[in-house]
């Protein structure tokens, strides 16, 4: 009995356990600033389909909303009298020809007479400018037979590009003009598209005096930026994009510089004027700290703590400043340095200059979730 009693006492004595927590260690990584920003998708091309001759429109052969190949014929005009106007030209070309054949003739013949001094020197000029204008005649015919086959030609109204073509805007037995400002279709390639987007210009020139001053890298020079979407239910678009430019002016009235991003678009998810969420990587802060956002703790003043688990395992409640959000991480830019082990789970227990018992923390479940955050 009183051997038991003894082991009682030295049992309460030496207390609980310290309670297991679970922790990271800090390491320095390099962390990529992204930006979320607003935008709308816009074909990479988009031509009208308008007509190059004047005439009666007498066919439609494509289906409205389908797919074109540039050169596809979209409408028939009427090509009879076109076809009259090739036949009146190829007759006039044969009478010029024949004419020219004459005058060289009548060329030939009064250089003869000429060496014999039979005929005049003004004779032989007015046979030499006879065949001339004779040549003349025949350069003009044949361009004349030129326009009308190209004429002929245009009365098969093609598509200019490939793409998308919309609804009909015409129907067959409507007279349309060479000169009208009337469009019978539209085209538009829908793949890759573009998506335009604006950015604070503000914010644009903080992250480059960043990079400027040697806070951010730009990464390699020679790589395009990377950029992805989001529609406008959240859900991620599958294809990445990349950055073609931003605008060299601001908008005078919003403050804000417009980019604009190219998206493979093969299956036609994206269509003009939908609104997306375009995230963008403008540059990689280098040696920087993340931790878990659940590992951060606030105070009555709304400022962001750690708890830290030093080398002899006891904890201490350490103030940081936090940045942005990465994922489910958040940036630390100053509080935290590299090897420091931070308590993310097993909170309950655990007060400041208390022992605990540090464990590897493993996330429960995914730890990377779409990146959002300013590049601020």
């Amino acid at each position: 009995m009183t051997i038991a009693l003894g082991l009682d006492a030295a049992s309460a004595q030496q207390g609980p356990p310290p309670p297991p927590v679970g922790i990271v260690t800090v390491q320095l990584e390099a962390i990529p600033i992204t930006n979320e920003l607003p935008g709308r998708i816009a074909p990479t091309r988009i031509a009208q389909v308008r007509p190059r001759v004047s005439g009666i429109i007498v066919a439609r052969v494509f289906q409205q909303g389908s797919l074109v190949k540039a050169g596809d014929v979209l409408y028939r005009i009427d090509p009879e009298p076109f076809r009259v106007e090739v036949q009146r030209s190829q007759a006039t070309l044969q009478r010029a020809e024949a004419t020219r054949l004459l005058a060289q003739q009548q060329n030939e013949r009064t250089e003869q007479l000429r060496v014999r001094n039979v005929a005049s020197p003004q004779q032989l000029d007015s046979a030499v400018a006879a065949l001339a204008q004779a040549d003349a005649d025949v350069a003009s015919a044949k361009a004349g037979l030129a326009s009308a086959q190209l004429n002929l030609q245009y009365a098969d109204i093609t598509a200019p590009i490939s793409g998308r073509i919309g609804r009909a805007l015409i129907t067959e037995g409507a007279l349309v003009a060479a000169n009208g400002s009337e469009a019978l279709a539209t085209i538009q390639q829908l793949d890759p598209v573009y998506a335009d987007f604006t950015q604070s210009a503000t914010d644009l020139i903080r992250l480059r005096r960043a990079v400027q001053a040697g806070a951010l890298s730009a990464g390699n020079p020679t790589d395009e930026a990377r950029v992805r979407l989001f529609m406008d239910d959240g859900s991620a678009y599958p294809h990445p994009g990349r950055l073609l430019f931003s605008e060299a002016t601001v908008d005078a009235g919003t403050g804000q510089v417009t980019l604009r991003g190219e998206f493979p678009n093969p299956n036609g998810d994206l269509l003009p004027g939908m609104y997306v969420r375009v995230l963008i990587e403008q540059g990689v802060q280098q040696n920087a700290i993340a931790v878990p956002q659940q590992a951060i703790q606030r105070d009555t003043a709304g400022r962001a703590q750690l708890y830290i688990v030093k080398t002899d395992d006891t904890v201490e409640l350490r103030v940081v400043r936090t940045s942005r959000v990465v994922g489910t991480r958040a940036v630390i830019d100053d509080g935290l340095a590299a090897g420091d082990r931070v308590v993310v789970e097993g909170f309950q227990r655990l007060r400041p200059g208390g022992k605990v018992t540090a464990q590897p923390w493993t996330p429960s479940g995914p730890t990377a979730a779409a990146p959002s955050g300013s590049g601020r």
